[in-house]
């Protein structure tokens, strides 16, 4: 007689905790990486927009669940990564932290200093606490992925940001590079990622709005979502340790170039 086959062992699907998913580049991005095949936790304050953001993942034949969490409180986050990793038959291998702020009031003559610590913890000390949150399982397991949605303003100058908000995108950049010098040894590497203008509702808290015709040249969500399930699926030995996108038609570069299209060839 012959003796029954044993059964194949369950498929354990890798974990992707995606933080400020509720909208946005986090939204998008959530999406892509279980179209991707990761099971995805998804987290934010707004409970009603995590629950859409699960329904539209399953929907499409993907995993996923919500955690809500505020990052600027420490029991919040310790609580909610409890959860993420309860909610995972596999492993967690990628913290994508999408999570930002800024005020409208952000000229120095009208800046106040709760807006700058608040927009601070948010950008940058909240990215912090989610790193210390996952390092500790990252090792063990020797690999993760850290992608910290940065922008423009964390590469270059850009007026238009403020003081608080380039501040603290422009320290990321040296926070994922400690992240490189000391954890890249334990398999863990980190992404500084600096998107240029994305039309997402936080340009519409500038001074200025840009206008419709504007916002529809720029990026959108899926763009950059589609970039960080790209650094998510590269094999683990490479590390982008920095990645700038852009649209083509770059504003940055529009408004201060000294080019204009009407002396070409004269």
């Amino acid at each position: 007689m012959t003796a029954p086959t044993p059964s194949a062992a369950p498929v354990r699907s890798p974990g992707a905790w995606v933080v400020g998913a509720s909208s946005g580049i986090g939204r998008a991005t959530a999406a892509r990486l279980a179209r991707d095949g990761y099971a995805v936790a998804v987290s934010g304050r707004r409970e009603d927009r995590l629950a859409e953001v699960v329904r539209e993942i399953t929907d499409q034949g993907g995993r996923a669940f919500a955690v809500p969490v505020d990052v600027t409180d420490p029991a919040s986050l310790s609580t909610a990564y409890t959860q993420v990793i309860a909610g995972f038959d596999g492993p967690l291998e990628v913290l994508v932290c999408s999570a930002g702020t800024n005020v409208q009031n952000r000229w120095w003559s009208d800046l106040t200093p709760a807006d700058f610590d608040r927009i601070v913890d948010t950008n940058l000390n909240s990215v912090t606490r989610c790193a210390l949150t996952v390092l500790p399982g990252f090792r063990r397991h020797g690999f993760g992925q850290i992608v910290v949605v940065s922008s423009w303003a964390g590469w270059q100058y850009m007026s238009a940001a403020g003081a608080a908000y380039g501040a603290s995108k422009t320290a990321l950049g040296a926070l994922v590079q400690t992240l490189n010098d000391q954890e890249g040894r334990s398999g863990v590497r980190a992404t500084h990622l600096c998107p240029g203008e994305v039309a997402t509702d936080i340009l519409r808290t500038r001074p200025v709005p840009p206008p419709e015709e504007e916002m529809a040249r720029m990026l959108d969500p899926d763009d950059v979502a589609e970039a960080v399930g790209w650094l998510a699926g590269l094999r683990a030995k490479v590390c982008v340790n920095e990645l700038v996108l852009t649209p083509v038609h770059n504003r940055m570069y529009v408004d201060t170039s000294a080019y204009r299209p009407q002396e070409a060839g004269a």
